[in-house]
C-alpha cells in the first residue's frame, strides 16, 4: 500500500523518475505518478515537487498537467520561470499549451493512446 512507505522514500522515487525526463521534453503528474507505481496519485507527485529544496537538481519544470499546461497560477513569478525553462530546452507553447503528443513523455500504461516512453525509476541511470 502507498501510505505505509515514509514520505521521503516516496518523494524519492518521485524525484528519481522526474531527473528521466529528457531535456526538451515534458511528462504529466500523472505520469511520473504512473511510472512510479502510485496508480492514481498525480497529487503526490504535485506535493513532492512543491517540497523540493531550492537549488535541487530535480527538474521539476519538465512536470506538467494532463491538459499540457503549467499548473502553477499564471502571471506568477513560479509560471514565469517554469515556462522560460521549459522554452529555453526547446519547447513551443501554443496559447500556452504544450503538445503533449509531440513533447511528451509517456509512462507504458494501457489508458494511454499515443505510444508510450517508459520512464521507469528502476531503469539505469541517465
Amino acid at each position: 500500500m502507498l501510505m505505509k512507505k515514509p514520505q521521503s522514500t516516496l518523494y524519492e522515487t518521485i524525484y528519481k523518475a522526474v531527473k528521466k525526463i529528457p531535456r526538451g521534453r515534458v511528462a504529466t503528474y500523472g505520469d511520473i505518478a504512473w511510472s512510479c507505481g502510485f496508480r492514481e496519485h498525480a497529487r503526490l507527485v504535485g506535493y513532492a515537487l512543491h517540497n523540493l529544496k531550492s537549488g535541487s537538481d530535480v527538474p521539476w519544470h519538465r512536470v506538467i498537467n494532463c491538459k499540457g499546461l503549467i499548473s502553477l497560477r499564471k502571471h506568477t513569478p513560479g509560471h514565469e520561470r517554469q515556462r522560460k525553462l521549459l522554452e529555453q530546452e526547446g519547447i513551443v507553447f501554443t496559447n500556452a499549451k504544450i503538445d503533449l503528443a509531440r513533447y511528451g513523455v509517456r509512462a507504458a500504461h494501457p489508458k494511454l493512446k499515443r505510444k508510450p516512453m517508459k520512464i521507469r525509476h528502476s531503469e539505469g541511470k541517465h
